[in-house]
């Protein structure tokens, strides 16, 4: 069936989850996102329990359209650095808290990556996501002038956001 419509281009950011019970904390990413206008595509991609999907996605991710992808995962966190081993892509690694070490083994796994497989690492839960998300947009944004002036604007707010005294 035709459509006058114009097909529509893939979204240039990818965030990738271990687990849907990382979505509350991914969903940050997601957000700030939005509040860039830059859009995404979110999916679970657990290297542990779906290494096929892993495998294709990470080495499908550029030839589907993707710029930049944000990974988070808990526990061991092998997502990120598996992402990163299969792709030419920027990958930014956010560590989801976990239960047993509140996120410093999330952490660790990211960050220590070997020379040569660079994982963008930020910071523990939800910080961390939020960042990342803007972060990507900052990437794509070298290339887009008019995401540029809405990082601008999104800082400048955050700025006048910031009052000098305590009182209301």
């Amino acid at each position: 069936m035709a459509t006058d419509s114009p097909p529509r281009s893939p979204p240039p950011v990818a965030i990738i989850m271990g687990s849907r019970s990382d979505w509350p904390t991914m969903k940050h990413a997601a957000d700030a996102l939005d509040r860039l206008g830059v859009a995404w595509d979110a999916r679970v991609v657990s290297a542990h329990r779906t290494p096929r999907r892993l495998f294709d996605f990470a080495h499908g991710a550029k030839g589907a359209g993707f710029k930049v992808i944000i990974a988070g995962a808990g526990g061991a966190a092998h997502l990120p650095g598996m992402a990163a081993s299969m792709t030419e892509l920027p990958v930014l690694g956010v560590p989801v808290e976990s239960k047993a070490l509140k996120g410093l083994d999330s952490l660790l796994s990211i960050v220590q990556m070997p020379g040569g497989v660079p994982v963008a690492t930020l910071a523990v839960g939800e910080a961390g996501a939020k960042n990342a998300g803007i972060l990507a947009a900052q990437i794509l944004a070298l290339s887009d002038a008019e995401l540029a002036g809405r990082l601008a604007a999104f800082r400048e707010a955050q700025t006048e956001a910031v009052h000098e005294t305590v009182e209301d």
